[in-house]
Formats: structure tokens, sequence, C-alpha cells
């Protein structure tokens, strides 16, 4: 099956020219990806990748990325954070539709990671909750996808913690 997703990821400085950057990921196997450079020190790679699961996909493209810029840090797998503009066109609905969906199912509407001037969510959340209603349809693919870039942004973050904090924030939070 083929999973579309994107990996952004910081690089170093001395891994900065653009050139050497898509050169050394296309020998990795990275010849499934676009890659943007617009942001320097940045790179994101926005793969169209098959493979037997959207988990095997995402953990191949980080393996590959990693043999060939070993130095680059991953910010963030997507989609992942969204707002509600991005999950409304994903699912082929308005924004005025979603945030309607979200004013009239307030109990159950998925809570924002979060809150502010531009709310964010995990599109894995929304989605299992449109799914979950009549008349979104939402591709298997996609919802896969979103569920193990959500597992691993929330991996990598959780990693940084102290194990002290992690412990006590563990208790409190079960």
């Amino acid at each position: 099956m083929e999973y579309e997703f994107t990996l952004r990821l910081k690089l170093v400085t001395d891994v900065a020219n653009a050139d050497e950057v898509v050169e050394r990921l296309g020998i990795a196997g990275c010849d499934d990806a676009l890659v943007g450079i617009g942001q320097p020190g940045r790179v994101a790679l926005h793969f169209t990748r098959n493979a037997e699961s959207a988990e095997k996909a995402i953990i191949s493209a980080l393996k590959d990325v990693k043999s060939a810029i070993p130095e680059a840090k991953l910010l963030e797998v997507g989609p992942d954070f969204v707002g509600l503009t991005d999950v409304a066109e994903m699912v082929g609905v308005t924004r005025q539709n979603m945030r309607k969906l979200m004013m009239t199912h307030a109990d159950s509407f998925p809570a924002a990671v979060h809150e502010g001037s531009a709310a964010l969510w995990h599109l894995a959340h929304l989605l299992h909750w449109l799914s979950d209603r009549n008349g979104y349809r939402i591709e298997q693919s996609l919802l896969d996808v979103a569920y193990i870039a959500m597992q691993i942004n929330l991996t990598k973050e959780a990693g940084q913690l102290e194990p002290r904090v992690r412990r006590e924030v563990r208790a409190l939070v079960a």
C-alpha cells in the first residue's frame, strides 16, 4: 500500500549545503520523497512510500534519512498537528462545517493539544472522531499514517522528559 507523510528535520551547520543533502538522501533510498530545503538549516521530505503498513513506511524512511544524514534531528512527522482548516480540507468539508461540529458536539469532540489564537489537534484524534460519524469516509491509509506520526512525535517529546518528572507526571495523569 502507498503511504504519504512528511519528515521535518533540523540540520547541523556542516551539512547545510542543499545539493549535498539532496544527493545523500537520494543515495540512501529517499528517492520517493520530494525534498524541501527552503528554510536554512531545515529540510522537509514529503514521502510517497510503498510498504506493508504505515508504521513500516515511516520507520523505513526514518532509517534511510538517518543513514544519509546521521547528524539530522527529527523535528516532526506529519501529518499530525492540524488546525480545523487543515482537517476540513482533508475530509472535503468547509472550515465552518468543522467549527460547527466542534461547537455542537463539545462533549465528544477531541480536545485540542494547543488552544490559543490558533488551536491545534492531533489529526489522528480528529479523523477517528469523524470516522465514527456517518457520512465521513476517511481513507484507512490516512488514519494509519496520522496515528503513527502522532505516536512517533509523542515518543520523541516524551524522551526529553527527565525521569523524575516523567514518574511524577505519569502518576498524575494516569
